[in-house]
């Protein structure tokens, strides 16, 4: 992994939005599926997941979720369900309800808060399965109120045949029991317009590969998205009290997503920086997925030498990470310092992994630098808002010269008539309304 100093490492973030070809094919695929419905969906299937299905072989059958209990570990189970557990706590506080306020002139202002109707999940099945993915996307929308959550997941997962059985019990322990087994950028087209098997949602969410992103990208607005994901990534800020061991492992739960993962460390130490360099190439020997990680690191992992730790913090500030890790002797008296981050990890014991599984917090981040913005899936993202108005006689007579005002001068006529007719009626247009 290769040291670098501050003013040799470019900063700069880059958003990949596919190349003309990607976009072209997905085009199609959307307008196919929306102009076809089941029969393009099925053709898609055949020719990209080399799965030949039927309409009827669609939909994942109780009988099926049933039988994967069978093909997993009950240390999974229990796994899975303590977590799904702590995802559920930690979301419940971040509920909130619909409120009134009674003004003194009468009148009552307000929000009213719903849950969305019908929800869709993207659940990858490419070079990995990701059972913890179903419980990130499905609890927050459960917690939310949204009555209904269909699952899509690709045929089979990984090349292997059919879906992943971590992937279906992890389904049946979240409570999702409208699951179709279709991937790609037919799945996002079907979630957002509908088939005759599949009926549209109004929101889509969950990861995927390139195609998954341009498609989502491609039907918002039709439907809503949670974001267009980039490649995993994170950055470790450390100070020369860090175990390098636990930094190069940390660095590499990342680099082992995909080749384009980033896995970056931040740190004022030289030493420490060598050894993690060495740590690291150490550990990659090991690593069942290390052609993967290998390339990550190579092409997108840097440990970058900086002068101070507060310069460090400043490189993490405007990288914006999906995930930080502060290694540091105090880690909360620097938190504070963190402007930018999709998640922040405290201390030696919190490695990014306690929160991709189990530690509650959402695992959906955002990527690509988008932490600037955005923040992680919550239990707002599967909720909509009304403003209410009810606008009592007393204060329309009261303000409603100066509504008038506002609207003349922006040159609408009939906005502000639609308030002099109701003075006008109540006997108030006068000169001190300024009629």
């Amino acid at each position: 992994m290769k040291v670098v100093s501050l003013q040799d490492f470019d900063l700069r973030r880059e958003v990949d939005y596919g190349t003309p070809e990607q976009n072209a094919v997905v085009k199609q695929i959307v307008s196919d599926i929306r102009a076809e419905g089941d029969a393009a969906l099925l053709r898609y299937t055949k020719e990209l997941d080399r799965t030949e299905l039927s309409a009827g072989m669609l939909r994942v059958t109780k009988a099926e979720l049933d039988a994967a209990y069978d093909q997993v570990e009950d240390s999974f189970i229990q796994a899975i369900s303590a977590a799904a557990h702590n995802i559920r706590a930690f979301h419940m506080r971040e509920k909130r309800n619909s409120w009134m306020d009674l003004q003194p002139d009468g009148s009552i202002l307000g929000q009213i808060i719903r849950p969305l109707k019908r929800v869709g999940v993207y659940v990858p099945g490419g070079k990995a399965a990701y059972p913890s993915s179903v419980l990130m996307n499905v609890i927050p929308a459960q917690v939310a109120g949204v009555p209904e959550i269909v699952m899509v997941t690709p045929p089979s997962t990984g090349g292997a045949e059919g879906i992943n059985p971590y992937i279906l019990v992890a389904a049946a322990e979240a409570g999702v029991h409208e699951i179709y087994r279709v991937g790609g950028a037919q799945a996002i087209a079907a979630l957002a317009y509908g088939t005759e098997t599949i009926a549209p949602v109004d929101k889509i969410c969950g990861p995927g590969n390139i195609y998954v992103a341009l498609a989502k990208r491609e039907v918002y607005g039709a439907v809503d998205i949670d974001s267009i994901a980039g490649p995993s990534e994170i950055v470790v800020l450390a100070d020369e009290t860090a175990d390098p061991e636990f930094v190069a492992a940390d660095l590499l739960s990342q680099a082992e997503h995909d080749e384009m993962a980033s896995a970056i460390l931040v740190t004022p130490s030289r030493e420490l920086a060598e050894l993690v360099s060495s740590e690291v190439q150490r550990q990659l020997e090991l690593l069942p997925r290390r052609e993967i990680a290998s390339a990550s690191v190579e092409n997108y992992g840097a440990i970058i030498v900086t002068e101070s730790l507060l310069e460090g913090i400043s490189v993490v500030n405007r990288l914006a990470p999906e995930h930080l890790e502060l290694m540091v002797a105090d880690p909360m008296s620097h938190v504070g310092l963190i402007e930018n981050a999709g998640a922040i990890f405290l201390g030696a014991y919190s490695s990014e992994p306690v929160g991709d599984y189990f530690a509650g917090p959402n695992h959906i981040i955002p990527t690509n630098g988008t932490a600037r913005f955005s923040s992680p899936v919550d239990v707002d993202d599967f909720i909509k808002k009304s403003s209410m108005i009810y606008y009592s006689k007393e204060a329309l007579m009261k303000n409603g010269a100066a509504i008038m005002e506002l609207a003349r001068g922006e040159g609408l006529e009939a906005h502000a008539r639609a308030i002099e007719v109701r003075l006008k009626r109540e006997g108030k247009a006068g000169e001190e309304n300024g009629i």
